[in-house]
């Protein structure tokens, strides 16, 4: 496997330690066309299961989409979703925090000012919502991340406290749109994981505080976590591992904060990678017994 940028003497290190792997899912784990190849991961999953190391996907994206794409096992893996605002595991919520209906609402009456043409995704713990009148071309999209969103004339009538508020901007305004949304900061953790999408959820509530709560669970420090990401969400995650890998495709404030950069998404970089560090790791053990 070729990387853009390592030290292969510290990369070997991370077989004493590794205990937990935690890959974003969207432009990560997923290529480009949101797929990945099943056949080379169901290779991969019996020796992570053998060495113990317990696989977390941190996302954005839905909790059910997740489990859509792991159809064999996705009762073992550890799944971070809907903005990191839940932990679940065998079908099980253990781990949830809500945003607050009113400030919830607040947010998307600001949105629909800012711009009317923006999509917003109103997740609350029972349902998940969408304008009716959201163009056809950009709902199966929408419909694609969170599927089973009922339509709905007016966003302002939901009651519920939201898992979190997400915006899809074809136009790719989110960065600026993001700026024009300072004054709730104080409120509500807000941020633009790429120009075209937002997640919005309670204060403090990121991937870094979600993945320090399932490092608790599991008895797992940082420093046996190794994470995968692109995304500008992807900090807080890089700061709850000691071994921190950037795709090639992500953001240079991320490859900043990473040990090593590695093969695009579409390259199957994250599957290349834990190959290799499983392969380090059998290496070290024969040696070990040859001992």
């Amino acid at each position: 496997m070729k990387f853009c940028s390592i030290d292969i003497v510290r990369f070997k290190s991370i077989n004493k330690l590794l205990k937990l792997i935690l890959t974003d899912f969207d432009g990560t784990f997923l290529n480009s066309q949101g797929a990945y190849n099943r056949d080379y991961f169901l290779k991969l999953w019996p020796k992570l299961k053998e060495k113990q190391i317990a696989l977390g996907v941190c996302t954005g994206k839905s909790s059910a989409r997740v489990e859509a794409l792991f159809p064999e096992i996705n009762d073992e893996i550890w799944i971070l979703a809907d903005s990191a605002t839940r932990i679940k595991y065998q079908g099980k919520c253990l781990y949830e925090q809500l945003l607050d209906n009113q400030i919830a609402l607040a947010i998307i009456a600001r949105l629909q000012v800012i711009h009317s043409d923006q999509i917003i995704i109103a997740y609350t713990k029972n349902a998940v919502y969408i304008d009716q009148d959201i163009p056809k071309i950009h709902k199966s999209r929408v419909l694609a991340s969170y599927p089973g969103a009922i339509e709905i004339n007016d966003l302002q009538q939901i009651t519920d406290d939201f898992i979190k508020v997400t915006v899809y901007d074809p136009a790719s305004r989110c960065l600026e749109t993001v700026q024009q949304l300072a004054d709730f900061t104080e409120c509500a953790y807000i941020v633009a994981s790429e120009t075209q999408w937002i997640d919005i959820a309670a204060k403090g509530v990121h991937k870094g505080s979600t993945v320090a709560k399932l490092q608790e669970l599991l008895k797992i420090s940082p420093e046996e976590t190794a994470a995968f990401g692109d995304g500008w969400n992807d900090l807080e995650l890089f700061a709850q591992a000691n071994f921190r890998f950037a795709m090639k495709n992500a953001v240079e404030e991320l490859k900043n904060q990473a040990n090593f950069i590695i093969p695009s998404n579409d390259e199957e970089g994250v599957l290349q990678t834990i190959e290799l560090l499983l392969s380090l790791m059998e290496k070290k053990e024969g040696n070990t017994d040859e001992n």
